[in-house]
C-alpha cells in the first residue's frame, strides 16, 4: 500500500486560502460574516443565506468520522497503487463535513465515530506554488 498521491492541486480565487492554509499545516474554513455558518467547500457566497461577505478561519483540525468506505479496487492511475485506502466523510468539530481520506491506520481499523485530526500531504510541484492535500488520521 503505497501513499495516494494527489492531481496537481488548482487554486481558483475562491479555493486559495484553503490550499495556502493546508500548505502550513492549517484548515482553513470559511465562515460567513453575515449569518456566521462555516462551511466547506470553499466557494464565493454563503451555501445558506448567499452573502458574499465570507472570511477565512483556522479551523481546529479535528472531527469524527461520519461515514466510511474502504476502496479495494480503483484502476485509474496513481489510486491503484495506494489500495487498499479510506474514502470518509469527516464531520469537523466546526461543522462542514469534508470529503477525504483517512491514513496512518489499517483501513480495517476506521470506525464510524472514529476521533481524527487533519494531516497534510505537501505538493511537490514547479511553479512556485505552495499547496498540500488535507487528509485526516486517528487522533491520539
Amino acid at each position: 500500500m503505497a501513499d495516494l498521491t494527489h492531481p496537481k492541486v488548482h487554486a481558483s480565487w475562491e479555493t486559495r486560502g484553503y490550499w495556502e492554509g493546508a500548505a502550513r499545516g492549517e484548515l482553513v474554513l470559511q465562515r460567513c460574516r453575515a449569518c456566521t455558518t462555516v462551511q466547506h467547500k470553499p466557494r464565493g457566497v454563503c451555501a445558506t443565506c448567499l452573502s458574499g461577505d465570507l472570511e477565512h478561519v483556522v479551523a481546529s483540525g479535528r472531527g469524527t468520522v461520519y461515514t466510511f468506505t474502504v476502496t479495494h479496487q480503483n484502476q485509474a492511475p496513481p489510486f491503484a497503487a495506494a489500495c487498499p485506502y479510506v474514502m470518509a466523510y469527516v464531520q469537523t468539530e466546526e461543522g462542514p463535513r469534508i470529503l477525504t481520506h483517512i491514513v496512518g491506520c489499517d483501513p480495517e481499523a476506521v470506525q464510524i465515530g472514529m476521533a481524527v485530526v487533519a494531516d497534510f500531504q505537501p505538493q511537490e510541484r514547479t511553479d512556485g506554488e505552495q499547496f498540500a492535500v488535507v487528509r485526516f488520521r486517528p487522533a491520539g
